[in-house]
Parts: structure tokens; sequence; C-alpha cells
């Protein structure tokens, strides 16, 4: 019989799949480890444990900086272990203590509960996730600037509502998508991540005592969180925050605006890609099972289907913020884990999807053209309320009438000027400079915009 896959390869998930081993079972559990290992280096770090205690767990549990540690636990075994605490950390410990040397035990967990460690592990795992989402970010950005570049002036059917509006650019276009892109990637890089780092109550009071039983005054059990945070790489807490979940809720909202702006590029292309608009197309297409002839945007229905999902998982994770009652929660914590973890996890998928999106992409210059034409001059029908030398606004309902009923805009208008007016080039308003400014070029200085910082 074939061995039982895990639960969860990604089969469901397909905008995630190749892009979460970041935030998989092992690499918490690597995380947790790592974590139970820098503790006790903080220890030492202010002058409380032996070094030769830091070094022999160090060295034990294969410590090779916050990045890795070579540990042999049956992550399976664990997670069943782990039922009765309702949390790994408790049989980890337990664990951990059998693998270092006796004389190193007493500094594996000192003064620690299972949420410093778990919140802790969940604060790592996500500093080695948010780069690779910004990173992708980035990239995507880098491909949408590009695409505005190139396509500044050509002029396309702006839509709202559905129909046809006003003249825009393609160039217009993508400055938009990259601009929210750009914004979330900005947010994700400034989001905090704290080490926690409270004990039992949020008190430190176990830290303290251990402090002076080895000699040392309160003033280790106050430098111990910066020290531990420096081990892991992770910011110093201003205090324990077990029960103000600020750490959590604002790396979740980042995540959602993240999972947001790429959800707004893949809504557009899907629909720009439709057959009967046809003005973009994904550089490598899905088939179908059913139909040979059609080439699905399946980058972006995968990318809409994570932008779905994540608004509700950021609702849950305020939800259980709310709730952390008391000193530490009971069962809003616990439920924070696997909806942060999702998070991450389709935001590392979309991120990495909306890159070669954007790369990918192609304009159907054709298409393009024809769509701006459809309505034979009514895109511009809003220019005829500033231009009363050429048409009374009372004659407005009956020029639109004419043109809807098959005549050109430019010949119903008729005189010098009606083709300049008719002609949708000529009404893009600030269409090219709003790109310029998105995309770092400032060709005009008279219309330079404000920088936003």
């Amino acid at each position: 019989m074939p061995t039982e896959p895990a639960f969860d390869a990604g089969l469901l998930s397909p905008v995630t799949v190749g892009h979460d081993g970041t935030v998989s079972d092992a690499a918490v559990l690597d995380a947790l480890v790592a974590v139970e290992v820098a503790l006790t280096r903080a220890w030492a770090a202010v002058g409380v444990a032996p070094t030769e205690a830091a070094e022999a767990v160090s060295s034990a549990l294969g410590w090779q900086g916050a990045a890795r540690v070579e540990h042999h636990i049956d992550l399976a075994a664990l997670a069943a272990a782990g039922v009765s605490g309702g949390n790994p950390v408790i049989p980890l410990v337990a664990q951990l203590k059998e693998s270092v040397p006796s004389a190193a035990t007493a500094w594996v967990h000192a003064g620690a509960t299972s949420q410093d460690i778990l919140d802790t592990a969940v604060m790592l795992v996500a500093s080695r996730a948010v780069p690779r989402i910004v990173d992708a970010l980035r990239s995507a950005e880098h491909h949408l600037t590009a695409l505005a570049v190139t396509r500044r002036d050509q002029v396309a059917a702006a839509r709202t509502l559905t129909q046809h509006a006003v003249p825009t650019t393609v160039g217009l276009r993508a400055a938009t998508w990259l601009r929210g892109i750009r914004r979330a990637a900005d947010r994700l890089e400034a989001v905090e991540l704290p080490a926690q780092l409270g004990g039992a109550g949020g008190t430190l009071a176990a830290f303290v005592a251990i402090a002076a039983h080895s000699g040392a005054d309160a003033g280790a059990a106050v430098r111990l969180p910066a020290a531990f945070a420096a081990e892991l790489g992770l910011r110093t807490p201003e205090a324990p925050w077990h029960v103000t979940r600020w750490p959590v809720t604002e790396l979740g909202d980042a995540l959602v605006q993240a999972i947001d702006a790429v959800g707004k590029l893949a809504a557009d292309v899907a629909t720009l890609s439709r057959t009967e608009i046809g003005e973009v197309a994904e550089g490598s297409s899905g088939g179908s099972s059913a139909m040979p002839q059609k080439q699905n945007p399946a980058r972006s229905v995968l990318l809409r289907s994570a932008a779905l999902r994540a608004p509700q998982l950021g609702a849950t994770l305020h939800l259980a913020a709310a709730f952390a009652v008391d000193e530490r929660p009971d069962g809003a914590w616990h439920a924070e884990w696997p909806t942060l973890r999702e998070l991450l996890r389709l935001a590392l998928g979309a991120a990495a999807n909306a890159d070669e999106l954007a790369k990918g992409l192609v304009v159907d210059d054709e298409a393009v053209t024809r769509n701006l034409g459809l309505t034979r001059g009514l895109i511009v029908a809003e220019r005829l309320s500033h231009e009363p030398d050429l048409v009374a606004r009372a004659e407005i309902p009956g020029v639109i009438a004419a043109v809807s009923a098959g005549t050109a805009l430019a010949d119903v208008l008729g005189g010098p000027r009606a083709a300049e007016v008719a002609d949708p080039t000529g009404y893009t308003g600030l269409a090219g400079p709003l790109t310029d400014a998105a995309t770092g070029q400032q060709p005009d200085p008279s219309l330079e915009f404000p920088d936003p910082a």
C-alpha cells in the first residue's frame, strides 16, 4: 500500500503549490526548536547561564543561527503528543531535555511559558516568509513598471460599473496595478515582528527568580528579551504581548493588503482577457479538460481564489485578538496559529503567481483599438459638456441619440473641430503624467506630482 501523503499537499489550493514550504509544519517545528535554543543562548548572553550550557544545547540541537537547526524530532509524534496539553511546546520541551547533556537541561525552556515559544516561533516563521513575499511583489512591480512605461500613451477604453466611460491608457491601468502592489510591499516591509517573552502571566517573574538564584539582579531579566530577540533576528518586544495581539493582526492586515493588491491585478486581467474583450492575455494560459479551444487565464483565477479567502482569515485574527482574555487566552490564541499560517501561505503563493502573471502579460493592440471605437466616439461624450462653442448642452442628448443610431460622433458634430473633439487620444487628461509619477519618469517638471511620503 502506498505511503499516505501529507494531509495538505496543495491539491485543493493550487495557488500555493510550490510556495508554501517556508510555512509548513516542518518549518514551524524547526522554528520552535530554534526558539528554545535561542532562549538558552540569551540566558548566557546576559551572564546568567553558563556559556558551556548554552554551547552544549546549541551543539546537541545543531544550532547554526536562527536560520537553521538540525534536530531529530518526529513531527507526527509531536503533533499527537501536543493534543493533551493543547499545544506542541509541552511535549517538545520534554524531548529537547532528553536530547541535551544533563548538565544543560535546566537551561532548556528556563522561565518560559508555551506561549512565549510558540508566539516567537510564529514570528520567526513570518520573518522568513515575508521577505520572499516582498521580493515577489517587487518583481511584479518591476514588470508592471516596464509595461506602464512601454504603453504610456496607448489609449484604451476605461470602464466604470462595467460600461465604457472615458478614454484612459493601458499605461495608466498598469500604473494603477503597480501602485497597489508597491504600497502593499512597502507595508509588509515595515511590519514589526517582535519576539515574545513574558513567562506564565506576562510578569517575567520566573526570569527574575532564575536570575536572582544565579546571583544576578533583576537587570538580567530586563535585558533577556532583547538578547533573545537578537539571537533570532527579531524585534525586541517593548513588553510581553500575550494578550495584546497587534503583532499578529498588523502582520495579518499587511498580508491581506498584499493579496488584495494582486487580486485587483488578477480581476482586471480576467475581465480584459474575456473572449469578447480580448485586450490582454496571460503569457502561459491554461487549457480546459473539455473544450480544447479555451485558453483560460489560470494564474488570474488562482490569484482571485486567494483574494477571496484572505479577508476572512484577517477578520478571524482580529476576532481572536478581541477575545484574548485575562493574561493568557483560552482558545483565541490557538485559533490564530492555522489562520495566520494560511495567510502567509496564501501570500507566498499569490505573490509568486502575480510575479509570473505580470512578467508574461500580453497586450492585444488590435483589440484595444477595436474596443475603443465600439461606441463610435461616445466614449468622449463627457467632453461635449466642455465644448459649448461646438454643441450646446441642451443638444447633447440628441447628439448621443444620433451616434447611438449608427452615425459617428465626428459626423454628427460636423465643423472644423469635430474630428479633434471626437478623437479619444485627445481626452486622456493627466493619464500620461500620472503614469510617469508611478514609474519614476518625470519628463515635464511643471506636471510633477507631490511625493506622498
